[in-house]
């Protein structure tokens, strides 16, 4: 073989190693480029089931919910909407309170609210057979009537009877309203026929009458006059007992704030919630 020949195949062989040598560089780069496209996928999945663990813990309640009332339950309401805020960041609470009667109309009526808060079973049976509450309502309180007086009760008032006596002026609930149907059902107890001088929309301007001086005498609930006391006194009656008010609470078919509701109907019923109620005087259902 001729050294011509010779040289032209050892360049063929240099070459075709560097080639071979080329090659496994080029595989071992993709084969690297694989496995950091698989860990970066694999880390991407992480961080999104801790991003959906994360969401799983976040509070439920979030942004305004509108909690239509009883007027009796505005104290401790008010209290328990702060609480609640508190334990829900990013949670508002709005009220509106007034007699359970008008409210329920207003819902019925299509007035966005989320929760709804009835004096009476008989109030809240108007909203759900509308269809508009979500689920059935829970009974979280009972509320009982007393006779509201001014301090010192200068007429001397001691049960119904005296209610009817001469001079004796009287303001109560207009009957379509629960303190207004307790009330006569309280009244039919105990034989009394009474003719109130005014008939008002909640148990807030009944127990307001009195403390203008504008009548003698109320039947409102308990809490009402327990949150009023440094104005007013009660005198407790035994019909009362033939006359004590369930009070239900159910979120709202058509919530704006689904979420928001159901979360404070249960914070309602917790025992954080039960406290705050029966240190006002409520009742346990």
């Amino acid at each position: 073989m001729s050294t011509r020949t010779t040289g032209t195949t050892r360049r063929l062989a240099v070459a075709a190693a560097a080639a071979l040598v080329l090659s496994l560089g080029v595989t071992a780069c993709g084969s690297d480029g694989a496995k950091s496209s698989g860990s970066t996928a694999s880390n991407t999945t992480a961080a999104s089931g801790s991003a959906a663990a994360a969401g799983d813990s976040a509070p439920k309640a979030s942004g305004t919910v509108t909690v239509f009332a009883a007027a009796s339950l505005k104290e401790t309401f008010t209290e328990l909407g702060k609480k609640f805020e508190a334990a829900n960041p990013g949670s508002k609470v709005t009220f509106n309170f007034g007699g359970s009667s008008s409210l329920a109309t207003s819902i019925n009526s299509g007035a966005p609210a989320d929760v709804f808060a009835a004096a009476s079973p008989a109030t809240m049976k108007t909203v759900t057979d509308a269809g508009g509450a979500s689920g059935q309502p829970a009974v979280f309180v009972k509320n009982t009537l007393t006779v509201a007086v001014p301090k010192g009760n200068p007429k001397h008032i001691a049960g119904l009877k005296d209610l009817t006596a001469s001079g004796v002026k009287v303001a109560l609930c207009a009957k379509e309203v629960p303190c207004g149907a307790a009330a006569q059902t309280a009244l039919k107890a105990a034989g009394v026929d009474l003719t109130p001088v005014t008939l008002e929309q909640d148990v807030k301007g009944a127990l307001t009458k009195v403390e203008l001086g504008e009548v003698d005498a109320s039947l409102v609930y308990k809490t009402d006059v327990q949150a009023d006391a440094a104005k007013i006194d009660g005198v407790d009656f035994p019909e009362a007992d033939k006359a004590v008010n369930d009070y239900p609470i159910a979120a709202l078919a058509k919530a704006p704030n689904k979420d928001g509701a159901a979360a404070f109907v249960a914070y309602i019923q917790s025992p954080e919630a039960k406290q705050v109620l029966t240190a006002a005087g409520f009742q346990a259902p």
